[in-house]
């Protein structure tokens, strides 16, 4: 078990690190719902994927994080089961524990031990300094949203798939993501991020078109 230092600890993750995907596909039931989509992405790099609702954003993300299989193509990227953080629309937070709680089993789930003031210091991390013994049931979206970041800082793997990862966030919580972010991959880090907005930390961008 690693001790409470390493929570904030600034991992270098392999300069050789890669994320490819070769003329990838997405298909739900009879319906394409994406293909011909192709990239590369290096350590240290950021890929922004934007497109309409429908286009698939979503899928893509879901396909690299090994939730959902590809239709066509190739993908080669960091195990999905230990090489990458994919952080969706659902926050999958329970209602009924604290702020503390949820950071202490996020934790143990890294395979950390920490003690109260390192979950309190976790907490202001991420502004929210002084509410460790709110009941996540009570958050508004915004804080629910910042305490899922929890889960990058504890935890540290090379590519972070983010879905939206601006969504109900105030200036304040847009910045906390943007400095998360440059810090990752200034780390040797990766992320493709999924959002219909200009991401500052993105290297390049990739458009889905729907399907018509």
């Amino acid at each position: 078990m690693a001790e409470t230092q390493n929570l904030f600890s600034n991992l270098q993750h392999s300069r050789d690190a890669v994320c490819r995907a070769d003329g990838l596909a997405c298909a739900r039931g009879a319906i394409t719902v994406f293909e011909g989509v192709s990239f590369s992405l290096a350590a240290g790099q950021a890929l922004c994927l934007r497109g309409a609702n429908g286009s698939g954003k979503s899928s893509l993300l879901r396909q690299l994080a090994g939730l959902l299989p590809a239709a066509a193509g190739t993908l080669t990227h960091p195990d999905p089961a230990y090489g990458t953080h994919y952080l969706g629309h659902a926050d999958g937070l329970k209602a009924a524990l604290t702020i503390a709680e949820t950071l202490a089993f996020d934790a143990a789930l890294a395979g950390y031990r920490a003690d109260n003031d390192a979950y309190a210091d976790i907490a202001a991390r991420l502004g929210l300094a002084g509410c460790d013994w709110q009941f996540v049931g009570d958050l508004s979206a915004g804080q629910k949203r910042r305490l899922t970041l929890a889960r990058l800082i504890m935890d540290p793997r090379p590519l972070w798939l983010l879905d939206e990862p601006m969504t109900a966030l105030d200036a304040a919580g847009r910045a906390l993501v943007t400095d998360l972010a440059e810090a990752h991959l200034e780390n040797g880090g990766m992320i493709i991020a999924a959002s219909h907005e200009t991401l500052d930390f993105a290297d390049e961008e990739v458009l889905l078109e729907p399907r018509r």
